[in-house]
């Protein structure tokens, strides 16, 4: 494999970074492969009724293609640093458009349960675009360049929920994964055409290059910490999210998929405001913003206590200010934690990347699946319960007096 970079990059004026479309394929690319992750959720309702699926069955869709970014992040995004990034995007789109129209094939849960996991490992070329974009960028313009792709990928998680439930409500949800797998085929064509080969920057073996994950795992105290705490903070987001669908279908709510992914522009409220909390770590440190993070998910979470004591046009409204709440907590604390782990060991970012999203989307996983289970057994308040107590947990661990690495 070529180590010479030998696609055309437009040259940038100085001062200015990168060419703007390239920027903007980069931010496309993130938002809509990481989108593919969220967008079965709103539809979780209507899907099992449709295929015959019961409630606690369909509830591993999202575990399993959580599950599935996860091992991808450990296992692919290290890949990155030994060959070229721009061959691996490629494939890894090729693969997920592949995923996603079986996806939208299945003719059984079955086959969408293994589709959901093939989804889930090539939607990390989400995590092969972000440090491209750090790659390519100039000295000066590095950190908005990257905070202007981060910005694409929080979007497409979060309102990937609310174009789902639109789609689904009025197309099926079967069209949606095919007109995912059509978004997807644009990116990875435009990939073809403007992004540039990349050289690798180590020529470690691929145990090697696994290996180095655990040596970072075991010396750094400070790595182990934020990634607990991250995916904690997970655990409680992805239980919300994965059983909301579910939970406005049923009474009293009696909602479709488009009310469940509606949800999702309170939740890019949220993200959107999370820069401030970058610029707020800048000033005060990332310590102080992760306890402030994971406090204002905690007091979000346990608020939707309060639901039960209302009608239900109130419990909406409680629940979407819940949802701003605990994502800006939720992308806040990642921000901050993403600050503390890069400044660990600067020639190791994209691995000490990979060991904290592992965590996180591993926290993710088991979110899904505690969710489901525990809205089965004990309804909408063991699901508030669950994620308040792994909130309490995560604003702990960032109390906890913190120890030499």
């Amino acid at each position: 494999m070529s180590s010479i970079q030998t696609t055309h990059v437009p040259a940038a004026a100085p001062g200015h970074g990168l060419p703007a479309s390239l920027i903007l394929l980069l931010a496309a690319g993130a938002g809509l492969s990481v989108a593919s992750l969220y967008y079965a959720q709103p539809m979780l309702g209507v899907l099992g009724a449709d295929i015959g699926a019961s409630t606690r069955a369909v509830g591993f869709i999202p575990t399993l293609t959580q599950l599935g970014y996860a091992l991808g992040i450990l296992l692919l995004a290290p890949l990155g640093d030994r060959f070229d990034r721009r061959r691996i995007v490629l494939i890894k789109a090729g693969a997920l458009c592949a995923a996603l129209l079986v996806a939208g094939a299945a003719p059984s849960i079955g086959v969408l349960l293994a589709a959901s996991l093939a989804i889930g490992l090539a939607a990390t070329m989400a995590q092969d675009l972000v440090p491209a974009a750090a790659t390519l960028a100039p000295d000066a313009t590095r950190g908005k360049t990257v905070g202007t792709v981060m910005t694409g990928l929080l979007l497409g998680i979060l309102l990937s929920r609310v174009v789902s439930g639109f789609v689904a409500e009025h197309f099926g949800w079967r069209a949606m994964f095919i007109a995912a797998a059509a978004s997807i085929a644009l990116i990875g064509a435009a990939a073809w055409r403007g992004l540039p080969r990349f050289r690798p920057t180590t020529h470690l073996a691929y145990g090697a290059l696994l290996g180095s994950l655990g040596t970072l795992w075991s010396r750094h105290g400070t790595l182990r910490r934020a990634a607990l705490a991250q995916a904690l903070l997970a655990v409680g987001f992805s239980a919300f999210w994965s059983t909301l669908a579910v939970m406005l279908h049923g009474a009293p709510f009696h909602l479709g998929s488009a009310a469940a992914g509606a949800f999702g522009l309170a939740g890019a409220a949220g993200a959107l405001a999370a820069p401030l909390a970058g610029r707020l770590a800048d000033r005060r440190g990332p310590e102080l913003v992760t306890r402030l993070g994971a406090g204002l998910a905690l007091v979000s979470f346990a608020a939707m206590g309060l639901a039960p004591l209302m009608t239900p046009h109130a419990q909406l409204w409680l629940l979407a200010l819940a949802a701003v709440g605990f994502d800006l907590g939720m992308q806040a604390a990642l921000i901050a934690h993403q600050t503390i782990v890069y400044g660990i060991e600067p020639g190791a970012r994209s691995r000490l990347n990979a060991v904290l999203f592992t965590s996180m989307f591993i926290g993710m996983a088991t979110g899904s699946a505690l969710g489901a289970l525990v809205l089965a057994a004990w309804g909408w308040a063991g699901v508030t319960a669950l994620a308040t107590a792994t909130a309490t947990a995560a604003l702990a661990v960032r109390l906890w007096p913190r120890q030499a690495t």
